[in-house]
């Protein structure tokens, strides 16, 4: 099918097909790309049910995108590069799908400056476990009332509703984008600089990234005194995870990580560390180290044995409720949140 120009009609027989699937179903997994099947409990035995794809609805002068939930990273950042736009969504394989992303929650490099990535989300369409489409949000900024469901279904994991569609702010694409380095502690370097993209810190060198005019990428170089570099690897190993901590603690943690050899990268004014590791081990070691200075890690591959999330999940009553109200028979992706939707259902391979 062409991205591009989907068959509306087709992705509408699509969707009906879904909801009936997700009806039927005693135990519904939703499936992407699989790029982030390990984050949070391992998925259970269940029906796996495919959200359409195709970009459905553009409108560069208004800066916003509707795609079907299905559509792989890729190809959404293709339409919008044709236009010289963008939706940040930073996933570290392109190949996600629009909808496995935001099922996931995880924000990208760029959220110090461009902020977190449910920030990014107007509209959203989703079955619910009876198998009705709801709609939650609206295609602009300013019409939007009501109950914030958008939000709500980011970082969900499929536990409340399986997406079907969303629409996404868009932004024109930076005129020039510029990664540097710099053997300087990250703390003065962001002194120095005026809103950058990420800064980022492994303990030995800073990494900057630097986007905008290129006359102010330029002065923002000489004023950190920075050397142009290419982008940063992130920590490579089997066993990973994503420690969140105060932006103050993150250095102090860096040396503790470092000694427990885990490897890892800081998101310097964000607060969030990722690590990795090549033995299970590791990451318990890492996430012992993060308890130590008042953070959580979650896990997002590898490492079985390890607990999902390590620690009590704040508004814990909260989110029990809201589970019960849109999945009152625990149906939806059982055992990705495994402290609100416990599920002994065998894992799938």
């Amino acid at each position: 099918m062409d991205l591009t120009e989907p068959d509306v009609a087709s992705i509408d027989v699509d969707v009906a097909r879904l909801q009936d699937a997700v009806r039927d179903a005693t135990r519904v997994v939703p499936e992407g790309a699989r790029t982030q099947w390990e984050v949070g409990g391992a998925p259970r035995a269940g029906t796996l049910v495919r959200a359409p794809a195709g970009v459905v609805r553009y409108e560069p002068a208004d800066l916003t995108v509707t795609v079907a939930a299905g559509t792989p990273f890729e190809h959404l950042a293709a339409v919008l590069r044709e236009h010289g736009q963008e939706c940040p969504l930073d996933p570290r394989d392109a190949r996600a799908t629009v909808g496995g992303l935001l099922s996931a929650g995880l924000s990208g490099h760029r959220r110090l400056r461009l902020g977190p990535l449910r920030n990014w989300v107007l509209e959203v369409r989703f079955v619910t476990a009876e198998g009705r489409l709801v709609k939650g949000g609206g295609p602009t900024v300013k019409n939007v009332s009501g109950y914030d469901l958008p939000r709500l279904l980011v970082g969900s994991l499929g536990t409340i509703g399986v997406l079907t569609q969303v629409t996404l702010r868009a932004e024109p694409l930076p005129a020039a984008s510029q990664w540097a380095t710099t053997a300087r502690p990250p703390s003065d370097v962001r002194a120095e600089l005026f809103r950058p993209s990420s800064i980022l810190f492994d303990g030995r060198r800073t990494r900057v990234l630097l986007e905008g005019e290129p006359a102010d990428v330029e002065a923002q170089l000489r004023a950190g005194a920075l050397e142009p570099a290419e982008p940063p690897a992130w920590p490579p190993g089997a066993n990973r995870g994503r420690i969140s901590i105060a932006p103050d603690r993150v250095e102090r943690l860096g040396a503790r990580l470092t000694n427990a050899g885990a490897r890892w990268l800081a998101e310097v004014g964000v607060g969030t560390v990722h690590v990795a590791g090549d033995t299970p081990e590791t990451l318990t070691a890492a996430r012992e180290a993060a308890a130590e200075h008042g953070g959580w890690l979650l896990r997002e591959a590898g490492a079985p044995a390890l607990d999902p999330f390590g620690v009590p999940l704040p508004n814990f009553g909260l989110q029990q409720r809201v589970k019960a109200a849109f999945d009152p028979h625990g149906k939806m992706n059982p055992g990705r949140i495994p402290a609100i939707d416990p599920d002994p259902a065998r894992e799938i391979a």
